[in-house]
């Protein structure tokens, strides 16, 4: 069925940092206007689609966006209005053909993610479908993910002592989504006891995970497994299971990586992921080593990629073309998938596409800076990747990609699909 734009609108708006952002709003044939708010991250890969920001130092320390605005309430807009367009892929190729650079930076990132999202809703609407059933048969069956919570939070997320950026726990053996979201927000609730009776003080990291200040992931891990324990879970790969974000682009410099003030050589921070993985129940380190030391990745993939989903984010930045050339080199063997990194919804169909053919997992992840906007949750289902991860289990903009889940399962057409990893 074909999509008619009658108009495209976008204002700024605040992200969960209180930074700026965009809110899309598109108006089709017969009235109906879907939105589409615009997530950003901290963490950004040096291969992601590049924003639109204004640069004015006056206003928000120059990461206002309201050039962005400009450009979808002008541009955009006179390039879409009173155009009809047969699927997704073809609006979203008009988009990436009136931009027209490699990286989207003319027109921005955010703008044209904003725009695409948007349309994404309008054509479920034009067919009076969910979200999440648009996007069934485009990639395998639809499922519930299993959510990678995010509860204790390092690195540049919360500017603590702690080098690595997420721990988390996934309810593995949780029977229903239902079950798993209580899971989180159960042990949630036992890790904040547990701060509090140990004396550790911990402000929130962006996610809504805890920030307490410490030095060693190991030790980080350790109140995980103490956490899933004192929640009355079995801490193990097929009861609560741990994953990791190291991103360790960030503690990566000529050549060394640097925990707690510790150096390490490639090879040196591989072996600590093992004596970690036997230790721990963890069940996927994500950005374990930097974007740029891909001979790195390859000893860490024959290392460790037959135990662990060892997950790329920085390393593929969602770019078909890069998971491309991971694919033919055995570097990882799962992929962090963000629709704004890239910058149309098309295009992220297109990477994990080539994920599924490759045999590589899909993880559908939020950003840093969220708004209430639960998109990925739709896509996640949709698309059975069987993995998400969307922070905390509080916090508004975070749980409410949790409670879309709920939402879906709740409904008719949502009851006979099943919960888990593929």
């Amino acid at each position: 069925m074909a999509l008619t734009i009658r108009s495209v609108r976008a204002v700024e708006i605040l992200d969960s940092r209180a930074r700026p952002t965009l809110s899309v709003s598109l108006e089709i044939a017969g009235g109906a206007v879907v939105r589409a708010g615009v997530p950003a991250g901290t963490s950004t890969g040096a291969r992601e689609a590049v924003e639109l920001r204004d640069g004015d130092p006056r206003r928000y320390g120059g990461q206002g966006v309201l050039r962005a605005v400009a450009a979808i309430n002008g541009e955009i807009d006179a390039a879409l209005a009173g155009r009809s367009f047969i699927s997704l892929a073809a609006f979203d190729d008009a988009l990436i053909a009136l931009d027209g650079t490699p990286d989207k930076s003319r027109l921005g990132a955010n703008s044209l993610v904003g725009v695409s999202i948007a349309a994404a809703r309008g054509f479920a609407a034009a067919t009076g479908t969910a979200l999440w059933q648009a996007f069934v048969g485009r990639l395998d069956f639809p499922r519930f993910p299993v959510p990678h919570f995010n509860i204790l939070s390092g690195g540049v997320q919360a500017l603590t002592a702690l080098d690595f950026q997420e721990c988390m726990i996934a309810p593995v053996g949780a029977p229903t989504i239902a079950e798993a979201v209580r899971a989180g927000a159960e042990i949630y609730a036992a890790l904040r006891s547990l701060l509090h009776g140990r004396g550790l003080v911990a402000a929130l990291g962006d996610e809504g995970g805890f920030a307490p200040e410490l030095r060693q992931p190991e030790a980080a891990l350790e109140l995980l497994v103490d956490a899933i324990a004192a929640a009355g879970y079995h801490p193990g790969l097929e009861g609560v299971a741990i994953a990791v974000d190291a991103a360790a682009t960030r503690f990566f410099a000529a050549g060394t990586y640097t925990i707690a003030g510790e150096p390490h050589s490639s090879d040196d921070l591989i072996a600590r992921y093992s004596e970690m993985v036997g230790r721990f129940p963890i069940r996927l380190i994500e950005d374990g080593l930097a974007d740029t030391d891909w001979a790195g990745w390859e000893r860490l993939t024959a290392a460790l990629g037959d135990r662990v989903e060892l997950a790329g984010d920085d390393l593929f930045c969602t770019n078909p073309s890069t998971i491309a050339l991971a694919v033919d080199r055995g570097i990882a063997n799962a992929v962090l998938i963000k629709p704004n990194q890239i910058g149309t919804v098309s295009e992220t169909l297109h990477a994990m596409r080539i994920c599924r053919d490759a045999g590589y997992r899909r993880f559908v992840a939020h950003r840093s800076g969220e708004t209430p906007d639960a998109f990925i949750a739709d896509l996640a289902v949709g698309t059975g990747t069987g993995r998400l991860k969307a922070g905390a289990p509080a916090r508004g903009e975070r749980v409410a990609k949790y409670d879309r889940l709920l939402q879906i399962a709740a409904g008719d057409a949502g009851c006979g699909l099943t919960y888990g990893l593929r």
